[in-house]
């Protein structure tokens, strides 16, 4: 089996979550990463990528003009990955995809819903596959939860709870000068108008829909900016109406010490319960009504295929965060492939355009709402 052969827009030096998608591409096996635009200058993009071992003749200075070079190798590209912050991801997507070229992107779709519907357009039009990279709904014990969900193991669905608390941003760390990460995440014009809600939220959000199958219909919001002279959100709360009568409570946190990455998840129907949370992704904890708790365990007794065809190792080693998007990436290998020989690809459990405008929709719903002394917003 021949690997995909993949370029990259961002992801250079000092940059955390191209290092992510480098990895996640690799794990399988599937991708070789031959070409790069990875910086904002071409001194940057040409450094970055020589020292990832790149030929200097596929080290772009800018997104057009690897896309269009490229397009024309005999050689070129198959797919592009763009891990760049949340204001560059339209303008990259569309250009390759208009030279028909696969788009493999980071969440969320875009900076602003001008920039999503523009997208949307390009994709409408394009030959090539166009990729999400919610990465959380690759783990194997997500998976499972929401094989649960379908088969009816709880019942008909009632309440949805997700978290999402960190503690990064306690302080100002965008105004020190060393905190790359920080500086443009909370820089509206790069991140988009949502901070906290837009980064992390966005997140939870789509994990809640993804395990329960449903939709949020309306919400109501309080987002709060606890750090003085921050120009986005750091805090959100809020309530949630999802389809079939189901509610549903978010809070999302940037603010919150002592939470690393505590991405938490509870479902409730009416026969019983699940419960995960990302920090001990391996551990799915399900209550059927009047019974003891049980544990499902990543490639363990309970687990089902659901799981099983995304775990790699055997239970008890642990599995998480590279793996899942590892996962995402996988998936998206099996779709090229399809896509490429002329079939039709297996898109039902990859994130794409869709869960790319839910989260922008559920963000711009979020922001309204809470201006709005947190009144109901329908999506």
């Amino acid at each position: 089996m021949d690997k995909i052969r993949l370029g990259m827009v961002g992801g250079g030096k000092d940059a955390f979550i191209g290092g992510v998608h480098r990895i996640a591409a690799r794990i399988d096996g599937q991708f070789d990463l031959v070409a790069g635009a990875l910086s904002s200058t071409p001194e940057k993009s040409r450094d970055s990528g020589q020292a990832l071992g790149l030929s200097p003749d596929r080290c772009y200075g800018s997104y057009a003009e690897m896309a269009n070079a490229e397009a024309a190798r005999p050689d070129g590209i198959q797919a592009v990955s763009i891990v760049t912050p949340n204001h560059m991801h339209a303008g990259p997507a569309i250009e390759f995809l208009k030279h028909g070229i696969h788009v493999i992107c980071d969440k969320p779709l875009a900076a602003t819903m001008e920039q999503a519907e523009e997208l949307a357009t390009a994709v409408g039009q394009a030959k090539a596959l166009f990729i999400l990279t919610h990465n959380y709904t690759g783990y194997p014990m997500i998976r499972q939860a929401r094989a649960m969900v379908a088969a009816g193991d709880l019942g008909a669905l009632r309440v949805v709870q997700v978290e999402y608390p960190q503690d990064w941003l306690t302080e100002a760390s965008e105004l020190t000068g060393d905190n790359k990460q920080a500086e443009w995440r909370t820089d509206p014009a790069r991140s988009g108008a949502g901070g906290c809600i837009g980064d992390i939220g966005s997140h939870a959000h789509n994990l809640a829909c993804f395990v329960s199958g449903l939709k949020v219909e309306s919400l109501a919001a309080d987002l709060q900016t606890f750090v003085p002279g921050r120009r986005v959100d750091d805090n959100a709360h809020m309530l949630l109406r999802f389809g079939g009568g189901v509610r549903g409570m978010l809070w999302a946190s940037q603010v919150a010490p002592g939470c690393e990455n505590g991405l938490r998840l509870r479902v409730f129907g009416e026969k019983g319960g699940l419960e995960w949370a990302q920090e001990d992704p391996n551990y799915l904890w399900f209550t059927p009504f009047g019974e003891p708790k049980r544990l499902l365990t990543r490639a363990g007794a309970g687990a089902g295929d659901a799981a099983n065809a995304v775990s790699r190792i055997p239970g008890g080693h642990p599995e998480g965060y590279l793996e899942g998007f590892a996962n995402i990436y996988a998936g998206a290998a099996d779709a090229i492939r399809a896509a490429d020989a002329g079939q039709a690809p297996d898109l039902s459990l990859l994130p794409g355009l869709d869960a790319g405008l839910d989260g922008m929709r559920f963000i711009a719903a979020a922001i309204r709402s809470s201006n709005d002394n947190a009144a109901w917003v329908s999506l």
